[in-house]
């Protein structure tokens, strides 16, 4: 298994380009990239919530994955997700991330038929790294979409135990004392990757030091700031992260589907990721106006100058 040091800093999670009629749109992937990369983030998580890989096909999730390897070079770890409601097709998946060279591989766990405990999910999730042995696994914990809302201390100790390849948790929730108990865990044993852009500042102060996002996209450099502020100066880094919230709150009153209209906002970035999938409801064009009114409003562009990532 490849030997990790603890991540710091932001990883983006791409939205997955697609065109209008709903195909995936792979020659969109180089030059979101090179975007991402000028950026200054460290690494992508594809396939994941934002990525729209549960609407994906089997085949589509590896097209993605071969496509991300094969661009990110050097610049940019590629973590791939691999969670299925099937443990075959989630097996099939995270062999394929390994064999095209994925820096590791993460799992959401089956949110239809839920693991009624911490036992039958970590032995799941032991199956799951398994079919990648040489990759570093992370449980995708997101409670909000899975339903799956069991104890993380727990299943970190447990995990760590049955898994040789287990590192750490994507942490997806809003609730911080147990991220923080996660972080704390075995002497800070695990790589705890915080996954909630609009309480980043607070995850930071008890101990986050990666995370993973979908604003990441297109508003790094704000968060690199809120980063550096966190403890040379609070009182501005909670300026920024409030402008953080306020954009955040502009894609979530759009009046479409959030995810959807974070991907139109990127061609504001030269990155046309085009529509999200059905059943996501995409803006109209005078949602699209009123969106880019509001994230102005925000503040975002000033930190953020709209020809900042231009490609």
């Amino acid at each position: 298994m490849e030997t990790l040091s603890k991540t710091t800093g932001l990883i983006a999670a791409p939205f997955t380009p697609m065109h209008e009629d709903g195909r995936m749109n792979l020659s969109v992937i180089p030059g979101y990239a090179e975007h991402l990369e000028r950026f200054g983030v460290k690494g992508v998580f594809i396939g994941g919530t934002t990525g729209e890989g549960i609407a994906l096909s089997l085949q589509e999730r590896m097209d993605l994955c071969e496509r991300w390897v094969a661009v990110a070079g050097s610049g940019l770890r590629v973590i791939v997700h691999v969670g299925h409601n099937s443990l075959e097709a989630s097996c099939r998946l995270a062999t394929h991330a390994e064999q095209n060279r994925a820096h590791a591989i993460a799992g959401l766990p089956p949110f239809f038929f839920r693991p009624s405990g911490v036992a039958p999910l970590v032995e799941w999730s032991r199956i799951v790294a398994a079919a990648a042995r040489e990759l570093p696994f992370y449980y995708y914990h997101i409670p909000s979409m899975t339903g799956v809302g069991l104890s993380m201390v727990d299943f970190l100790s447990e995990a760590a135990k049955a898994i040789p390849t287990f590192v750490g948790i994507k942490f997806t929730h809003e609730d911080l004392p147990e991220f923080a108990a996660c972080v704390q865990a075995a002497g800070g044993r695990f790589d705890m990757l915080f996954g909630r852009d609009e309480l980043l500042l607070s995850a930071l102060q008890v101990g986050a030091r990666g995370a993973v996002g979908s604003t990441y996209n297109f508003a790094a450099p704000l968060y690199h700031r809120i980063i550096a502020m966190a403890v040379a100066d609070p009182a501005q880094a909670g300026r920024l992260q409030a402008i953080a919230v306020q954009m955040i709150q502009a894609f979530l009153d759009c009046g479409a589907n959030p995810l959807a209209a974070m991907k139109a906002h990127m061609k504001r970035w030269g990155v046309d990721c085009g529509p999200a999938r059905l059943p996501l409801d995409n803006l109209s064009a005078a949602q699209a106006a009123r969106l880019e009114t509001a994230l102005a409003a925000s503040g975002l562009n000033d930190w953020v100058p709209v020809d900042a990532g231009m490609v």
